[in-house]
């Protein structure tokens, strides 16, 4: 029967882990395109309320955008760094 390499297995499943938190990217990008929509519908019935709309939709996206960036350095340090190689 053939076993598994502890290294080999580690660095599978730091893949894994590291492909699982990339999919944390798929849901700033959906709000992140919704609220632009929304924010151009806005400025389409509002065109004097431009500066608030745009400010407001800017904010909101810095704030959604932080769990897709989180989720890109967890992915690089699984795969760059390799933390759990020396739990061996």
């Amino acid at each position: 029967m053939p076993t598994i390499d502890p290294k080999a297995f580690i660095l599978g499943c730091s893949a894994i882990g590291a492909g699982l938190a990339m999919i944390a990217g798929i849901g700033p990008g959906i709000g992140q395109g919704y609220a632009a929509g929304k924010a151009a519908e806005a400025v389409g019935r509002q065109p004097e309320a431009q500066g608030d709309i745009i400010r407001t939709m800017i904010l909101g996206q810095a704030v959604a955008e932080t769990t897709g960036i989180y989720g890109l350095v967890i992915a690089i340090i699984l795969l760059f760094v390799r933390p759990l190689l020396g739990a061996l």
